[in-house]
């Protein structure tokens, strides 16, 4: 039992129950934030009101994700000090900077334009308007590459020196450093991830009201733009999983080891382990159901290349297996399972039934929170699979804690469990009634329209009676 009191461990637990919490939100904003601009793109370009409905249907959730994302960030930077404070002092003149250049470059774009694009339809052109709706989404991108540069680098740390005091100084160019062998895979599956979150999100969503009224235009235009998405980019991000694997490999084997539940070498060609118990005591997997040579192929693309296994590295160095090994399977599924739904809505529209087809709806529901759990899923595998580090191969976690007392740590981290639940819980019970509402059926004047804005009703809808009165 007193393992469960142990400061590191709960150290580790709050930071991995508050990044779980704050993680979900980014994930949205960045797709919503892109999906906004293109909905204006598409109200300036044709003229239809019910992309301008669209857009402020979901800019109102879009402000609340934003607002939740901010909040649970801060919430996270302040641990770096409190629970983390020698990992802070000893990687600070690395980590510090580039989480600055987030603040001065994204953070700043996006706190300069959010305003505008929130508040301003009616105050500013239509023109300055998607220019704001612009920023706003080219910050969300910029502040996902900064933050994941900075993780990057902790996984695949490069262009550094070590000084007198222990900590990680700068040896050469930046550049080095931003662009670690890591950070081009890493960035591109994430913010593809982040698009396909907002895809199952929006599609749910549309089919939802979709099975209310199959005639609502704004539901069928969601509906439509989310399977796109999904037949379009599940397959690339498939492509680019498979890249950053190759390079995991490469960069730190023992993950994908772990990940592959390959506990042994395969000098002729390892299986795909498809399902198990994985029993790191006894180095094995228990009830397996396996592929022979399929793992070696996905890995080297040569089904007879040797691979080799967990126990060829020291125990010591070992991630928790089971935890990656799971965490990795529910992902994959999860993109496995978006690509069949989105190869099912294409048939179902070359055959002309996407807004009639019951079950397509149905299924589209229950996916809508896939996304989110996936990128949970992902993000366990990438930070759980790089255990017993903090900076892979240079700093364990042991060493990267604050000497703080396991009760302090607990209550804290209650505080936060209680806190974030009843906060979170009610904005994302907010989300859910600003979902529950239908997308406007009629093509409405747009927001910034003059009449609209003001309150002024044009003269020739004023009907009058025979006798004069209104």
């Amino acid at each position: 039992m007193s393992s469960y009191f142990d400061p590191l461990l709960l150290a580790r637990a709050q930071f991995a129950f508050t990044v779980s919490f704050h993680f979900i939100f980014p994930s949205f904003s960045i797709g919503l934030a892109s999906y906004l601009a293109v909905l204006e793109a598409l109200w300036l370009k044709t003229g239809r009101g019910v992309y301008a409905n669209l857009f402020r249907y979901w800019l109102k959730v879009f402000a609340v994700v934003f607002g939740m994302g901010v909040v649970s960030g801060i919430v996270m930077s302040y641990q770096f000090g409190t629970n983390w404070s020698e990992f802070s002092r000893r990687a600070g003149p690395i980590v510090g900077p580039l989480m600055a250049y987030e603040v001065m470059t994204a953070f700043f774009l996006e706190a300069g334009f959010l305003g505008v694009m929130l508040f301003g339809a009616n105050k500013v052109g239509k023109g300055l308007h998607f220019f704001a709706t612009c920023m706003v989404a080219v910050g969300t991108l910029i502040s996902a590459t900064w933050i994941i540069s900075v993780n990057s680098w902790m996984h695949t740390p490069v262009g550094y020196a070590i000084n007198d005091q222990g900590q990680f100084i700068p040896s050469g160019s930046w550049w080095e450093i931003v662009f670690n062998p890591s950070f081009p895979y890493r960035l591109i599956h994430t913010v593809l991830a982040s698009y396909l979150t907002t895809a199952f999100i929006v599609g749910a969503v549309g089919a939802w009201h979709l099975l209310r009224d199959r005639s609502n235009l704004g539901a069928q235009i969601m509906f439509s733009m989310a399977m796109w998405m999904a037949v379009l980019v599940t397959p690339i991000q498939i492509v680019v999983g498979d890249q950053h694997g190759l390079n995991t490999l490469e960069h730190q084997p023992i993950k994908v080891l772990a990940m592959e539940g390959d506990y042994h070498s395969s000098p002729e060609g390892a299986p795909l382990i498809l399902f198990g118990i994985p029993d790191s005591e006894n180095a094995r997997i228990r009830y397996e159901v396996s592929i022979p040579h399929l793992g070696s192929l996905i890995l080297k693309h040569d089904p007879f290349a040797p691979l080799p296994g967990l126990t060829d590295y020291p125990r010591e160095d070992w991630p928790p297996v089971g935890v990656v090994f799971w965490s990795f399977r529910i992902m994959v599924s999860i993109g496995m399972a978006m690509l069949c739904v989105g190869g099912w809505s294409l048939v179902a529209r070359c055959r002309g039934r996407l807004f009639d087809h019951v079950w397509l709806h149905r299924t589209v529901v229950l996916m809508g929170p896939s996304g989110l759990v996936a990128v949970i899923a992902g993000w366990v595998t990438t930070e759980v699979g790089r255990q017993p580090f903090t900076i892979y191969g240079l700093m364990r976690t042991a060493e990267s804690s604050s000497p703080l007392d396991a009760p302090a740590l607990a209550a804290s981290l209650l505080a936060f469990i209680i806190v974030y639940f009843c906060v979170f819980g009610a904005g994302i019970y907010y989300i859910f009634r600003l979902w529950a509402k239908i997308p406007q059926r009629k093509e409405g004047l747009p927001s910034n329209t003059p009449q609209r804005s003001a309150g002024i009703t044009p003269a020739s809808s004023i009907k009058q009676n025979p006798s004069g009165e209104r």
